[in-house]
């Protein structure tokens, strides 16, 4: 592939028309910080730039804030054109807002309907819901307003980061996975028991409070008394490595950045692994359940199975484009069943 200029690459991210395919074969992520926060760079081998404009490029972060942008220019263009597809805003993390490399979930749901997307990967609960918001009110409630004459749903993804990531309220860099996880010494095969449950509870408790305060805000605008609410639990992913033939190998990430990272230390392997994240998701997915009980408006999207294989896997917690599709037909289900009423 032939090189392109620097500010050929500039051109192509400025413009919301160009596929993120293209952005992608001409780029590379450096890793980022927490959970999932990477940074978009000029593959050097594909974009020529001078001593100058390395240096530069090396103080930009160009991520989150770019894809949302592509993805949000698209959608004031498609308002102005007189796009007649359904309105829906969307808060979340890197399974709706992943920069550039992979299709997820919004991504496919940008076909069949118009989204505006609030959500950034490596974003999680506790930031979205009480993070101090930019303009006095979170940004999905501003744009829920601006949209309120059209948007037909709100959807909402949040919890995988305030696991897997670091514990933002104690600041000590431990990933609370890490601090989940136990190993009773006993060789039981019972996946509870390698959890410390008291732990658990916690962490559900606060993203149980969190999810009924987004719901609580959205209903305090009596336009939105009504308005559908769709939220999900993610799908049991495969801890790497997963056998001998994992070929699993993102460029974004170490190949056990979130999951294998944490079960080595305790001392767990091989199947017991993602036994122990089925029961973590089967918690997850009892604790959302009950926050659909208290509002019949508030549909959970149930992924689980979607991603049954490790090749449908990009890397630990990321369906690969094509897995992210399947996720999509279920929140396309669902929507579509709810919005016929």
């Amino acid at each position: 592939m032939a090189k392109i200029s620097y500010a050929q690459y500039l051109e192509l991210l400025m413009d919301p028309d160009t596929p993120d395919e293209v952005i992608a074969a001409f780029s590379t992520f450096a890793p980022g910080i927490g959970a999932f926060d990477p940074t978009l760079l000029p593959d050097p081998d594909r974009v020529a730039m001078t001593r100058d404009q390395i240096e530069a490029e090396s103080g930009m972060k160009i991520g989150n804030g770019l894809a949302r942008w592509r993805r949000n220019q698209a959608f004031r263009r498609a308002l102005r054109s007189g796009d007649t597809r359904q309105v829906l805003v969307a808060e979340g993390d890197s399974w709706f807002q992943f920069p550039i490399f992979l299709r997820e979930v919004i991504g496919h749901l940008s076909d069949p309907y118009l989204v505006w997307c609030a959500s950034a990967a490596g974003d999680t609960a506790r930031n979205m819901v009480y993070g101090q918001p930019r303009f006095g009110e979170a940004e999905y409630l501003i744009e829920l307003n601006r949209q309120r004459d059209r948007v037909r749903a709100f959807l909402f993804s949040a919890a995988g980061n305030d696991i897997i990531g670091e514990d933002a309220e104690a600041g000590d860099g431990t990933p609370v996975l890490r601090k989940i996880l136990t190993n009773p010494g006993t060789g039981t095969t019972d996946p509870a028991a390698y959890v410390h449950d008291h732990e658990v509870a916690a962490r559900l408790a606060f993203l149980e409070q969190a999810y009924g305060k987004v719901i609580g805000d959205i209903r305090a605008h009596p336009r939105f008394a009504t308005l559908p609410i769709l939220i999900h639990g993610y799908d049991v992913p495969f801890p790497w490595p997963w056998g001998d033939k994992d070929r699993r190998n993102p460029r974004w990430a170490k190949k056990d950045q979130w999951l294998g990272s944490a079960f080595a230390p305790a001392g767990i392997e091989g199947p017991l692994r993602r036994e122990i994240l089925s029961h973590l998701i089967d918690r997850l997915y009892a604790m959302l359940d009950r926050v659909a009980a208290s509002d019949p408006h508030v549909h959970v999207v149930d992924c689980r199975g979607t991603l049954p294989n490790p090749t449908d896997w990009a890397d630990e917690i990321h369906g690969t484009s094509d897995g992210f599709a399947a996720v999509a037909d279920r929140f396309h289900a669902t929507l579509t069943r709810v919005l016929a009423n």
